[in-house]
């Protein structure tokens, strides 16, 4: 396929001609790069430039964190041997060229030593960039879930969405989104081992059911050590919960824990009813305190009134 023809009538419309150039002329104006003060409303929406590799800015809401070299090298010898087969998509901002999609495409580029790259202009605004940007990397294997988590995250915190709204703007299902959301919930000791790719996302959220994070991590080293598939993690799992018994933790630990939220729990609900600081001590057996906390007499009075449920003179507060 010629340069002719992959670059398409953009060309035309840029440099404002009809003319059909022959051959020699069409590879000449595909690597004359663009220059900086030609003007810009020349350049309409669609059409195709040769921009130089090193005159593009990156996508600042790229998913994709990790790149491996490996695979750019790959593209690159693929690049070399059978030119590129679709143009990088890139828009224009404050005057300067900025890559939308196709940041793979781009680097491989530059590591087969191209100087130019053919991209196509798109006018999109951050909201629009931030959505192609996650649908190019949803589908793709070797993105990991936690960078597709976080672009989820991003995109909903940044455009003050909901889980709902994004999914209908991606024409995806919302638990696709909930699912991977969910890992951002876990330590980050086992985000990191499923960004190496030491364990699965369904291994990841085989562990979300435990709660406590010390007793998530040690499972997860269980299944690196042990190499667990994920049905054995989820029975290992449904076994601990069921026996409150995960990895040595014992389930007078467990029940200690439960018992330490409880408390805070009731905490909160008479500071709520009181209006003041309240303290739950429990003591040994089924003893404790409940201490009370108060400023000076007049909460002191206020307090006594609501505890005792009479007015100041005897008056009952209580129809």
């Amino acid at each position: 396929m010629t340069r002719k023809k992959r670059l398409g009538r953009g060309l035309e419309n840029l440099l404002n001609t009809t003319r059909e150039p022959d051959v020699s002329e069409s590879v000449a104006i595909a690597v004359s790069p663009v220059r900086e003060d030609e003007p810009r409303e020349t350049i309409a929406e669609g059409d195709v430039l040769n921009l130089s590799v090193y005159d593009i800015e990156d996508n600042p809401f790229q998913p994709r964190r990790v790149f491996g070299e490996s695979e750019i090298a790959s593209l690159a010898e693929s690049l070399k041997e059978h030119d590129i087969l679709q143009p990088i998509l890139v828009r224009i901002v404050d005057g300067r060229y900025q890559l939308i999609s196709g940041e793979r495409r781009l680097r491989a580029a530059i590591k087969a030593n191209w100087q130019t790259i053919p991209a196509r202009i798109r006018t999109a605004d951050d909201r629009l960039v931030s959505e192609l940007a996650i649908v190019e990397n949803l589908q793709r294997k070797d993105l990991n879930p936690i960078e597709k988590a976080l672009s989820f995250r991003r995109y909903i915190d940044e455009h003050n969405c909901t889980q709902e709204g994004l999914a209908n703007r991606l024409k995806i299902d919302r638990s696709t989104i909930a699912n991977l959301m969910r890992l951002l919930e876990l330590p980050s000791p086992i985000r990191e081992a499923l960004q190496n790719a030491q364990i699965s996302a369904g291994h990841a959220r085989a562990l979300l059911p435990l709660g406590d994070e010390q007793i998530q991590i040690d499972f997860c080293e269980q299944i690196v050590k042990q190499g667990l598939s994920v049905r054995a993690v989820e029975q290992a799992v449904a076994d601990a919960i069921a026996s409150e018994d995960s990895f040595g933790v014992g389930s007078a630990t467990r029940k200690q824990r439960t018992r330490d939220r409880q408390i805070e729990s009731l905490q909160q609900n008479l500071k709520s009813a009181l209006g003041t600081k309240v303290q739950i001590k429990p003591g040994t057996k089924e003893r404790g305190q409940i201490v009370i906390h108060y400023a000076n007499h007049a909460e002191f009075e206020r307090l006594r009134v609501i505890l005792s449920g009479q007015e100041t003179g005897g008056k009952s507060r209580v129809a």
